[in-house]
């Protein structure tokens, strides 16, 4: 194997997972965060990671933006989505010329860091394993998931993988084999932000994302939502890939409604089987209360929607109702996802 160099900015669920499996395997890793205590505990005691699939901790050094000195070749960003443009401009002077940024976060975040750092220093990446930041030090993660690494922008996007690609691809094979490459970036991304849509609906109950999921009284709504998402996609050409029981094809609107159905029945299975049982959403909103990623994940789509002539009424709606709860205006209920499906904030 060989040894990578890896500036992971972010060390919460996803960046904390990935580099304390990096640095056990021997990667050259260093962390970012934002929170102190955090920073503190890793420093002086490792970062622990716990759950059904692992048990350890690792020990690695980690440094707030203020203190971090150094250049990298390679800066995952692992922040959440509406942290992307400040922790970019933060990272920038850390990132050597012919350097890149790999984005492994939830949303369509290359969108916001190729104008910061330039599309050419630009990499993509998806992951859906499940993974919660428990407390400082301590990182829950819950269950194995797609992971795709792939070039968004220039010459070489959607023709194949390059070296870097496939340097990262190899390295983040520690954590999971299965990791790959992708000549389809974007569709990956795609496909996650109408499966997103379906999270943050959920997350507007007390439900499980299985129990959810699994409700015949809510999937039309759950469908309907998907299918929003993946116009806004159809209209700027992008081809959504299918992931982790997530069949964008079934959500077509020419498609039968079995095939929607076995693909939510494809969902819940997973999500039944998984030790993360409530999305990151929920736990922003109900445990760590604090606003969550919605005008980055689904705000935009409502934007590029408009650009591309495709309305998304039912995204908008759901965005409005995700601030009522995060305001402490609306209270988690099954009740919300009626008042979506009216088209009702009230």
């Amino acid at each position: 194997m060989e040894r990578t160099r890896m500036l992971i900015w972010g060390a919460g669920a996803i960046g904390g997972t990935l580099g304390a499996y990096l640095a056990r395997a021997g990667h050259e890793i260093t962390l970012v965060d934002t929170v102190r205590e955090h920073v503190d505990t890793i420093n002086r005691s490792g970062l622990r990671l716990t759950g059904p699939i692992a048990e350890f901790t690792a020990h690695l050094p980690v440094f707030t933006p203020d203190t971090l000195r150094g250049a990298w070749d390679t800066i995952v960003l692992a922040t959440k989505a509406q942290h992307t443009e400040a922790a970019t401009r933060a990272l920038l002077p850390h990132l050597n010329e012919a350097g890149c940024v790999v984005s492994a976060q939830n949303g369509l975040n290359e969108l916001t860091i190729a104008p910061i750092v330039g599309e050419a220093r630009t990499v993509g990446a998806f992951v859906n394993f499940g993974a919660d930041y428990l407390e400082p030090g301590v990182i829950h993660y819950g269950g194995r998931g797609t992971i795709r690494i792939g070039e968004v922008f220039g010459p070489t996007a959607g023709r194949g993988s390059s070296l870097r690609v496939r340097a990262v691809c190899e390295a983040w094979r520690v954590l999971d084999e299965r990791a790959d490459a992708t000549d389809n970036l974007w569709g990956y991304l795609w496909g996650k932000e109408a499966y997103g849509a379906m999270l943050f609906a959920n997350a507007l109950t007390n439900d499980s994302i299985a129990d959810g999921l699994a409700r015949p009284e809510h999937r039309d709504l759950y469908v309907a939502i998907a299918r929003e998402i993946l116009a806004v996609a159809a209209a700027r050409g992008v081809r959504p890939a299918p992931f982790d029981g997530f069949d964008p094809n079934a959500y077509r609107p020419d498609a039968p409604a079995s095939s929607a159905e076995r693909s939510l029945d494809a969902l819940v299975a997973p999500n039944r089987k998984s030790a993360k049982i409530h999305s990151g959403i929920w736990r922003d909103l109900v445990v760590r209360k604090r606003p969550t990623e919605v005008d980055a994940q689904l705000g935009i789509i409502v934007e590029l929607g408009l650009a591309a002539g495709v309305p998304a009424p039912l995204t908008a709606r759901l965005v409005a109702l995700i601030h009522e709860v995060e305001r402490g205006e609306r209270p988690l209920a099954l009740e919300n996802l009626t008042a979506l499906a009216e088209g009702s904030s009230a």
